[in-house]
């Protein structure tokens, strides 16, 4: 077990039904994602052509601070927002897919951005499996 879900699990009040395992495995990839991206835009700083990944570096560094809020957002239990939650969780997964997609573009050249496609994929679909337990 994780601290994210002994956290969770040692949260006094009733969560309404919130399936726990979603919520805990989607901040692990939130914070995972938020990790990745910021590496994968700065070894693309590191690159001989950076001026090619410009729209990669935008994508990881934006996807990161979505996917660090994300996390934060939901470690938040108390007084929470369903509809605020609902949007942001949503956000973080239009982030993760966009900067998947634009990592798998570099990733043949660049080991860094294959493993930051695959580690927004993976928040992807975090964010997917946790939006179905919140509706």
């Amino acid at each position: 077990m994780t601290h994210i879900r002994s956290m969770i699990d040692a949260y006094p009040k009733d969560l309404g039904g919130i399936d726990v395992t979603r919520l805990s495995e989607c901040i692990s990839a939130c914070y995972e994602c938020a990790q990745t991206c910021t590496g994968c835009a700065d070894a693309c700083l590191g690159e001989d052509m950076v001026a090619d990944l410009a729209q990669c570096i935008r994508t990881d560094l934006d996807c990161a601070d979505i996917c660090a809020t994300t996390g934060k957002v939901l470690s938040r239990l108390t007084g929470s927002n369903a509809n605020v939650t609902r949007a942001l969780v949503e956000a973080c997964r239009t982030a993760c897919k966009a900067c998947g997609d634009e990592c798998e573009k570099h990733a043949d050249m660049h080991d860094h951005c294959q493993i930051c496609a695959e580690a927004c994929r993976r928040c992807e679909q975090a964010c997917a499996e946790l939006l179905t337990s919140l509706t």
